[in-house]
Order: structure tokens, then sequence, then C-alpha cells
């Protein structure tokens, strides 16, 4: 299994636009495209402004097929132009790609 976790470093002032997005919009969106999200954060320095979410695919292959997927999804498309129309809510985006440690069992 492969794990993602993404790192969003929000603009200020526009964590609960994100926060928005994501549950009205990209979750629905992502779960589409069988993509699965295990678990979400934010930083608890309000000053770091970012949010951390991790998500599940079965190998790289898989995931950059969804990810391909989602942002050409129409909807996906919409979404974005709409909800970023003022200004952009996420400046940068970063990706760790993790795999399960042999000695650690959920």
């Amino acid at each position: 299994m492969l794990y993602e976790l993404r790192i969003y470093y929000i603009y200020p002032g526009k964590m609960q636009d994100i926060n928005d997005r994501f549950a009205k919009h990209t979750l629905g969106i992502f779960a589409k495209h069988g993509m699965r999200v295990t678990d979400f954060w934010i930083d608890t320095d309000p000053e770091h402004n970012r949010l951390y979410y991790v998500m599940e695919f079965p190998d790289m292959e898989s995931r950059n097929k969804s990810f391909e997927a989602f942002r050409n999804d129409p909807e996906w498309q919409k979404v974005k132009e709409e909800t970023e129309r003022d200004n952009p809510i996420v400046e940068k985006v970063e990706s760790i790609y993790l795999k399960q440690a042999p000695f650690f069992q959920k």
C-alpha cells in the first residue's frame, strides 16, 4: 500500500475556504474517483496555516491515474474556478510518499 501525506500551505485568511471546499466538494469528487482519504489535520499553530491529510492507494500507478482523472473532472474544474475566483486558496502543495513500517500493525 502507498500512502501520500499531502501538506497544503494555505494563504492567510483562507483556512475556512479550504475546509469548506473539502467538506462540500473535494471529498465527494475524490470518492467518485475511488480516492480514499484516511485522515485530516490542521496545524495547531495558526501562523503555519497548513492543512495535512493522508491518502491511500494500492501503488503509484493507481495514485497517478486517480489524480489525473480528478484534475480533469469537469466538476472539480468548476469548483476550483468558483472557489478561487477572488484569490487562490493554496499557496503550494507538498507530497510525501510513505509505506508502512514492517514492524507496525494496526
